[in-house]
């Protein structure tokens, strides 16, 4: 990759809002200064290491050699310019000489000559040192701040690359300094206004029309990255900080400026005020993505993972202030704008993967915007996207449309499958869900919901690739209660109607969508345990006895038999196996009502719930994986459900004197005595024996949770004792 930084200067702009190509090749400040050779290096190092990896093995990295092929050479880059004007508050900066020379190539008086006219920007600053006595602390941050900016300026512009690397890095450290004081002490004013003067008398120097242009390369490396510290001490520091990241954009190459934005972005762990700071960052790559002339789609795509991974951790973040994620949230629809900016302005035939980048930044952003509490403002402004991006209602919730853009701007590479896969799917998932509370959005992402959920009643296997993207929302931690509360209440509505019984086996064949399915019911058990809104958790198990009786009997035992084994929770797991127990029930209802089925005996052990994985289901539960009985008290409503639908195997079996399940043969009841009940009878014995005189009231609680497992425990005893005496 070409790791040469060069910048353009700014004219008159002509009809189109840029140079023309002579006057771009007349005027271009040679990039040759050892500094400015020296930062590339180390920034295309770290570009071709991946960053900074701050975040995990899936944070913002890039590939050197990929990421080379979105430019061409320096020597075909002529028409690439910067955009002009993007603030009126800003300087126009004049013309500058066509026929200055590469530094290296000057005779050292010349080179000092240029040095001292590029002394010349800081005249207007330094007129005023002469008033200062250094008598308060805001004079003696003055000083020094007019000392550091001459002293680089001098080193900058004479080429003395390693006394321009000090002097920069002391710029840096002072500014960091600054910002750090007003940042930690919010409530001191002193340090605030002081932080404002810093960054006011910065702004003032890179706006000096005297300014050497190759000053300005230099300083691009790290000031973006410093000034964006400022932005959380206040709003007028944000608004300053804004300029300075802008004055650079208008100034410089904007390829170069966008690897300089994702590398400071990549260093937001490092600050106080993490969200404060992305959204200078963010605005700027907003300014470069309209500045950038060639090779949009390859040049976005490598900023957006980048953009949306720190997003995601700022806003996860539980000290993260509302109002810094409501402008940050602001930055990141902009940008997203900015970017339909771009591809509305290309032509027709050339836009089309760009259109599939935007639909999945989209759906992303929507996904973190949710966590807000003005999450609706921000998702009205992202909705008309959609449909300009081609995304359907129904390829939103059942993932096609994600498939069909992932495919078209990703193919088979699986590292930007990887990138572009975050939050991509809860994006979706929420679009429907929004569209299903607002109104509002529903009309302007066009979706129609009425058709989709009349489609999703009627097509049981899109029915089931939509449970499947609403695991998404039932899963994440970060998402606000309410909007599981809807997504429980639009997989009411989907599955609402009696089909179980006109399922059939061989046509509605699930295996393809087990995974998801499980992900989404295990996901629905969880809000069962945790919520604290008794009418959610009621609609929750509603909707997981609505689902399993959706799936076909041959699948829907070992989607139960996983959640079980998959389960922590003692009294969830108690629910599971009386959802087993009520299956069981019900098929031996058929069973007895339609004699063909009774004749095929094997059919029946082989498809229905009668079969000996029951047994198995119900040693999970009476004698852990670990070994010996299960923790008392803890589990006692696991144990006791486990030992109910043990008995009603055990009574249902020897009653109708058929053993489908097994249970009836003697190495069963011996096991089932041996290793099940007698350690368990001996594990309840004790426990109560303990705590018999005990009016501590733990003690009391744990005798009364154990009578009814004792109970039980005692009735399979008797009828395992009794069948010994008469195995099958």
């Amino acid at each position: 990759m070409k790791s040469s930084v060069f910048c353009f200067r700014p004219t008159s702009p002509g009809r189109d809002g840029f140079e023309s190509l002579e006057e771009v090749k007349s005027s271009r400040t040679p990039r040759s200064s050892p500094y400015i050779k020296e930062k590339c290096r180390n920034l295309m190092a770290w570009i071709g290491k991946g960053g900074h990896k701050h975040y995990g093995s899936s944070d913002f990295s890039y590939d050197p050699m990929s990421y080379a092929l979105n430019f061409e050479d320096e020597a075909s880059r002529a028409d690439e310019l910067p955009s002009l004007n993007f603030s009126s508050r800003l300087p126009a900066t004049p013309d500058r000489s066509p026929d200055i020379k590469h530094l290296g190539e000057t005779p050292v008086p010349i080179r000092r000559e240029v040095a001292v006219k590029s002394c010349l920007a800081f005249e207007g600053i330094a007129s005023g040192m002469a008033e200062l006595d250094g008598s308060s602390s805001a004079d003696t941050l003055l000083l020094e701040i007019h000392q550091i900016l001459n002293s680089c300026s001098k080193s900058i512009s004479g080429g003395d690359f390693s006394h321009s690397q000090t002097s920069v890095s002391e710029l840096v450290s002072f500014l960091d300094s600054v910002s750090d004081a007003a940042v930690s002490e919010p409530e001191n004013g002193d340090a605030k206004a002081n932080a404002f003067k810093i960054l006011s008398e910065i702004y003032q120097f890179l706006c000096s029309p005297s300014l050497d242009h190759e000053i300005l390369d230099a300083l691009s490396f790290e000031l973006p990255k410093s000034a964006s510290k400022f932005a959380g001490i206040s709003p007028q520091c944000l608004e300053i900080a804004d300029n300075v990241v802008r004055q650079f954009i208008q100034t410089c190459s904007p390829r170069d400026m966008l690897s300089i934005l994702c590398e400071a972005l990549d260093s937001t762990n490092k600050t106080v005020k993490a969200a404060a700071y992305l959204s200078p960052l963010i605005s700027g790559l907003s300014n470069v993505f309209l500045s950038i002339r060639r090779r949009h789609f390859e040049q976005i795509k490598v900023a957006m993972p980048v953009v949306v991974k720190v997003v995601k951790v700022i806003s996860s973040e539980p000290d993260s202030q509302d109002t810094e994620l409501k402008t940050l949230f602001d930055r990141v629809v902009v940008n997203a704008l900015s970017i339909q900016t771009v591809c509305t302005n290309m032509e027709t035939g050339e836009n089309g993967k760009l259109r599939a980048l935007i639909g999945l930044y989209v759906l992303q952003i929507l996904a973190l915007v949710s966590v807000s509490a003005n999450h609706l403002q921000f998702a009205l402004r992202l909705a008309s996207l959609l449909p300009y991006c081609g995304i359907s209602c129904l390829g939103l919730i059942t993932g096609s449309s994600i498939d069909t853009l992932s495919r078209f701007i990703i193919g088979e590479d699986e590292e930007d499958c990887s990138r572009f896969s975050s939050h991509v799917h809860l994006g979706a998932s929420l679009s429907v869900i929004l569209a299903q509370k607002y109104d509002e959005f529903a009309r302007t992402a066009k979706l129609d919901l009425s058709a989709l959920k009349t489609e999703l009643q009627n097509n049981q296997t899109k029915k089931w690739q939509a449970i499947g993207m609403l695991k998404h929302i039932f899963s994440s931690v970060d998402l606000p209660w309410e909007f599981k509360r809807d997504a429980v209440d639009f997989l009411l509505y989907i599955t609402s109607g009696d089909i179980s019984n006109e399922l059939d086996d061989e046509h509605n064949d699930c295996s393809l969508y087990m995974t998801s399915i499980f992900s989404a019911l295990q996901a629905v058990t969880m809000i069962i345990i945790y919520t604290s809104d008794a009418e959610l958790r009621k609609n929750a198990f509603e909707a997981l006895k609505r689902v399993l009786g959706d799936i076909p009997n041959s699948q829907r035992f070992d989607i139960l038999k996983a959640l079980i084994k998959n389960n922590d929770s003692s009294s969830m797991v108690a629910i599971l196996l009386d959802l087993v127990r009520g299956e069981m029930h019900r098929e031996s209802t058929l069973r007895m009502s339609d004699k063909a089925l009774e004749a095929d005996s094997k059919s029946c052990q082989n498809t229905l719930f009668w079969s000996t994985s029951i047994l198995e289901l119900v040693e999970s539960v009476l004698r852990p994986v670990a070994g010996g009985p299960p923790i008392l008290p803890d589990n006692s409503d696991a144990v006791l459900s486990a030992l109910n639908l043990y008995r009603y195997v055990l009574m249902t079996e020897s009653a109708g004197k058929t053993n489908y399940t097994g249970v009836r043969s003697k190495n069963n009841f011996q096991k089932a005595y041996n290793e099940w009940l007698l350690p368990l009878r001996i594990l309840v014995s004790s426990i109560k024996a303990a705590n018999k005189n005990d009016d501590d009231q733990l003690a009391v609680d744990t005798v009364c949770a154990l009578n009814p497992v004792e109970l039980v425990l005692y009735r399979c005893l008797e009828l395992v004792e009794e069948n010994l005496k008469h195995p099958v």
